[in-house]
Order: structure tokens, then sequence, then C-alpha cells
């Protein structure tokens, strides 16, 4: 598949077969993307955060390491990382992520608006989004007291992650559309499926 982009503050959907690697790149820098997966068979298999962190026993993951559905199946596998830190804590940005913590009187739709249309053809609706691997969120946390910090993400301009499906998978992705997770500046996010 030739390099496909998601615009600033928007997202898209697309269908994985198993075998199949994922290339998600930031060619601007320091811009995150969200990222969910459902399985094809059944959209109630998600990806889950709990499960893909309980089992590697840390929260920050990268090459080597795989994300897990809610059936405690693997559904992608890390096998590239030029970064090496994303989050998988935070849900995606929202509607009411730009009223609650940005006080914007009429916001954005977000990350999860943006999630809901691109997914709206697959019959996943708000409900059923799921926690997102952000891929690039540079998300700091204090071992001690437990406080999060969302910073500017640490890649730069041509990093990419690469993901190999391990099984069909329906995925939406976004260019993320909150100030704090991108350093204040809304950029594309550009992906390419082969295999």
């Amino acid at each position: 598949m030739s390099l496909q982009i998601i615009p600033p503050r928007s997202g898209a959907a697309f269908e994985l077969t198993r075998g199949q690697t994922l290339t998600v790149i930031d060619p601007e820098g320091e811009q995150v993307s969200d990222l969910v997966a459902f399985a094809r068979e059944d959209l109630d298999e998600a990806i889950s955060s709990g499960r893909s962190l309980d089992y590697a026993s840390r929260i920050f993951l990268t090459t080597g390491d795989p994300l897990y559905s809610n059936r405690s199946r693997i559904m992608l596998e890390i096998v590239e990382d030029t970064v090496g830190r994303h989050d998988f804590l935070l849900t995606p940005c929202s509607a009411d992520t730009f009223r609650i913590i940005y006080g914007h009187e009429h916001p954005h739709r977000g990350c999860h608006g943006n999630l809901v249309a691109a997914l709206e053809p697959w019959g996943i609706g708000p409900d059923r989004i799921p926690i997102a691997f952000n891929i690039f969120m540079h998300v700091d946390v204090n071992g001690t007291t437990g406080e999060l910090k969302v910073l500017p993400p640490k890649s730069k301009a041509g990093d990419r992650i690469v993901l190999r499906a391990e099984m069909d998978l329906v995925v939406g992705l976004t260019a993320c559309s909150a100030e704090q997770s991108n350093n204040y500046a809304f950029k594309p996010i550009h992906y390419r499926i082969d295999g």
C-alpha cells in the first residue's frame, strides 16, 4: 500500500490481515497518534491497556512487546520502534477533554470523536472505544506520587513504529487533537500497510 496521510486533528480506519505490518510515521515530529484495534471476527474483542501492561509488568512498551486484547490474545506485536516511548494509560482525547482540561466552550471532538467517525462503517460506536495505544505520546509518571505529566513527544521527523498483526483486525488511527500531547501544534500522521 502507498503511504497514507491522516490530516491534523482527524482519523482513519482500515482492516489489517494477520501477518501484515502497519508502519506509523511522524513526518514532522512531536505528533501523537492514537491506535485502537478490534478483532475482525468479533468486534467485542478489543485492544486492552490493562492486559498488555499487566503481562509486560511495565507501562512503557517497545520493540518485541505484544499488545493484547481484552480476551488475552495477542492482537499486534511491535517489531520496530525508533522512539521507544509511547503511552498506554490515557484515554483518547474527546470533546469532554477539551471542556474539562482546557476549558473550551466549543470543544473539538478530539481523537475519540474522530475514531468513532472513522469506525462507524464497522458499527463501532462511542462506548466501544477503549484506551488507545498512544503512539509517540510522552507521559511521565512520578514513581512516588503517581502524578502524570504529559510532555512533548520524543519523536522527531521521520520516526516510526512498526506493528505486525497477529490476527485479522479493524484498526482506528488518529493524528491527535490535544494541544498538550503534541507540544501545542497539530501535524499529520502517515501510515503504510505492507504484506
